[in-house]
């Protein structure tokens, strides 16, 4: 005959306690392991630190949430990913210009929950040159071997703003962002155009100089102050649809991450570590992008936004025009 045993207090208590949660809620350890992992594609620039840090301060965690952070070559394999159902989302720093192709292809793929606006003050995107070089204007660059990072968007906007600074018909080269320093110390490359935080790294060690930042600010959008919103962070519009209540605590715990970025930047740049190329007391060097969530945007942004997708459109990277207002998460 089989007895049949009542649980343990131990049990009773479990089962207690996961009725509880399910009932109230409230994240917990048992409600996280039935959510959905939530696989995010990053880049390893800077610009990706909001990210970096909700990871490693444990603000995913916190709100019952399993997030991945999957290390891409480039902004158009994170694009990539999120088309083929590998990737949920994007953190900040991919290329709004390669999510933009990917909203093409198939259009209604993402929402944007925040951009990394830079200028010439907020620094993500320059030109640099070797230390010695006497090169002192971007003009100067005219025929000269040139590299950008890799990608549609690196690519477009180095030969625009050639183009825009009098070194027009220069060719451009892409080449991994992590080994613009070590081309440009090996004499193979005369510039590059880049992005934090190889500018502090080729300074650090003495091999490369900043020619110019805020490139893009000032040639494509006509003001060095201007917000240039090159690197968006984003979730497929799919993953929205699916858990709807993950994505309000995923935009709430990256959120904490931006404004740890904001209001403490000593204490988020340590988690430039393991992410990027920097290293140890180099964090304490890396200039930072500001950041501006989906529900900080003015028709001031928008039109920002607006003038560099256009941009794209008119040298035939976008097929036809893309409406910034209308990829913005609307909460």
């Amino acid at each position: 005959m089989t007895v049949i045993r009542p649980p343990s207090a131990t049990r009773r208590h479990l089962l207690r306690a996961a009725a509880a949660a399910a009932a109230l809620g409230a994240p917990s350890w048992l409600r996280a392991q039935a959510g959905p992992k939530i696989r995010i594609g990053y880049w390893p620039i800077a610009a990706g630190l909001p990210l970096y840090a909700a990871v490693e301060k444990g603000y995913f965690k916190e709100s019952g949430l399993d997030v991945e952070a999957i290390k891409f070559a480039g902004a158009q394999q994170v694009m990539e990913a999120m088309l083929s159902g590998r990737a949920d989302g994007a953190a900040n720093g991919t290329g709004s210009g390669n999510l933009g192709v990917g909203e093409i292809a198939s259009p209604g793929l993402y929402k944007i929950i925040a951009t990394n606006p830079s200028n010439v003050k907020h620094v993500l995107d320059q030109f640099l040159v070797t230390k010695d070089s006497p090169v002192k204007s971007i003009a100067e660059l005219k025929g000269k071997r040139v590299v950008s990072g890799p990608g549609i968007q690196n690519r477009t906007l180095a030969i625009a703003v050639l183009e825009r600074a009098g070194a027009g018909g220069t060719p451009v080269t892409e080449l991994p962002i992590g080994q613009h320093v070590a081309a440009i110390a090996a004499g193979q490359i005369d510039a590059c155009y880049t992005l934090e935080p190889t500018g502090t790294i080729g300074r650090m060690n003495g091999t490369t100089r900043m020619l110019e930042a805020g490139v893009i600010a000032k040639y494509i959008l006509g003001d060095p102050m201007a917000p240039w919103h090159g690197g968006s962070a984003a979730l497929t519009t799919e993953f929205i649809r699916k858990y709807p209540a993950e994505t309000k605590r995923y935009i709430a715990a990256y959120a904490r991450g931006i404004e740890l970025v904001r209001s403490k930047p000593d204490e988020a740049r340590q988690y430039l570590k393991g992410y990027t190329a920097i290293e140890g007391s180099l964090t304490g060097e890396v200039p930072l992008a500001a950041y501006m969530l989906y529900n900080e945007f003015k028709p001031a942004d928008i039109a920002a936004f607006q003038k560099f997708f256009d941009l794209f459109t008119e040298k035939g990277v976008f097929e036809k025009k893309l409406s910034v207002e209308s990829l913005i998460y609307k909460g």
